[in-house]
């Protein structure tokens, strides 16, 4: 699993490892409109699931920011993968945190139409796209928390972090010491 390591609260568990290596119900995958691929987390997601994954994402045909879309996991170890496609950052009053937080939202309530356990997210937008990383974390995580108070079912929520300064992001956000 490539596990580096990890903190918990609650079921919000944040991981320092390769999204594309674990065996979760479903991966998110931060896309572009397209679903096409591209580079970071797209383009090793796209890359990993193999040719019928990117057949599967021409099918839907695309997605808007801030909503979600799934597909199977073809050759990943997740089952499925949600495709969510974040705000590009421009000064954050031209409503990127609520586009932000309804990646999240949708993704999850995706999760939950599907039935789905276990759920991994990368951090959203932080790439190319030049969302701030520690903003990008408290919304992921204070949006997650509101969706799961929300509703009954439980389920696991791994916030998959690549590099250690997103992986301290997201303890500091959860409550954890660094």
């Amino acid at each position: 699993m490539n596990e580096i390591g990890e903190g918990k609260t609650e079921d919000l568990l944040a991981l320092r490892a390769d999204i594309t290596t674990l065996s979760l119900d479903a991966i998110v995958n931060a896309a572009n409109e397209t679903l096409l691929g591209g580079g970071g987390v797209d383009g090793a997601i796209h890359r990993a699931a193999g040719p019928r994954h990117l057949e599967a994402c021409r099918a839907i045909g695309g997605c808007p920011t801030g909503e979600a879309r799934i597909t199977e996991g073809f050759d990943l170890p997740a089952r499925y993968v949600i495709h969510t496609v974040g705000p590009v950052w421009r000064d954050g009053g031209a409503g990127e945190p609520d586009m932000l937080a309804a990646c999240y939202r949708n993704s999850m309530r995706l999760a939950l139409e599907q039935g789905l356990e276990s759920i991994g997210f990368p951090l959203i937008s932080t790439g190319v796209y030049g969302y701030p990383g520690n903003e990008a974390c408290g919304i992921a995580v204070k949006t997650v928390r509101a969706f799961l108070d929300g509703n009954q079912e439980a389920m696991s929520v791994h916030f998959v972090c690549f590099s250690e300064e997103d992986f301290e992001g997201y303890r500091r956000q959860l409550g954890e010491e660094t």
